[in-house]
């Protein structure tokens, strides 16, 4: 089972006649099972997604009863208010391997930028991978105290992944962050640099 439930409540009536604050209109399909039109508690999924993302599985209840393992697949928003107005749920088979889009977590101090002033530069800051439900990570770890020097690099092949998880979108040498001697914005884009730079 996953950390994460998500109560819902079957909807017979179309979304826009039961959306208001308080009720968010919802759908869940996949693994070849029935679909249902759901009904969800406005601000408990926002707690919940604040949380799970869209790459942790939530255990899906219907009446206190699970009905599956689903992601959070889809959100739509409304174009004035900007506030999520549908949810689509995916289910998830889990004896069968599936894709998801993982973000990388950053963590730790670079050297090179706290002891020499540099800039971290982030390539890449989410992935695709490939596994079973039950290996999907929320998140993968990029630890950056190994930039020691302006010549450090963290690749895609130095991730420490879950067993059982593969990036499928990246090739192993794909650079994912280093640190650069410090320069403007203006500068890296007049080196034709298309990175997103950050500080550590």
């Amino acid at each position: 089972m996953s950390d994460y439930k998500l109560e819902a409540k079957i909807r017979t009536e179309k979304g826009e006649k039961i959306r208001d604050k308080s009720n968010l209109p919802a759908v869940v399909y996949g693994a070849g099972q029935e679909n249902y039109n759901l009904v969800l508690d406005y601000k408990v999924f926002g707690k919940l997604y604040d949380l799970a993302g869209s790459s942790s599985l939530i255990d899906l209840l219907l009446d206190g009863k699970s009905i599956g393992q689903v992601l959070i697949h889809d959100l739509q928003y409304d174009p004035i208010s900007n506030r999520v107005s549908h949810v689509d749920l995916k289910r998830i088979n889990m004896n069968k391997e599936m894709e998801a889009t993982v973000e990388l977590e950053f963590i730790g101090e670079a050297p090179a930028v706290k002891e020499h002033g540099g800039t971290l530069v982030k390539n890449i800051e989410e992935v695709d991978v490939r596994c079973l439900p039950k290996d999907l990570p929320s998140e993968i770890v990029v630890g950056l105290s190994v930039l020691q020097t302006f010549d450090d690099v963290i690749r895609i092949k130095h991730l420490n992944l879950p067993t059982g998880v593969r990036i499928i979108n990246r090739g192993e040498n794909d650079v994912v962050a280093k640190a650069v001697p410090a320069l403007t914005e203006e500068q890296l884009k007049a080196e034709g640099v298309n990175y997103k730079v950050g500080t550590c």
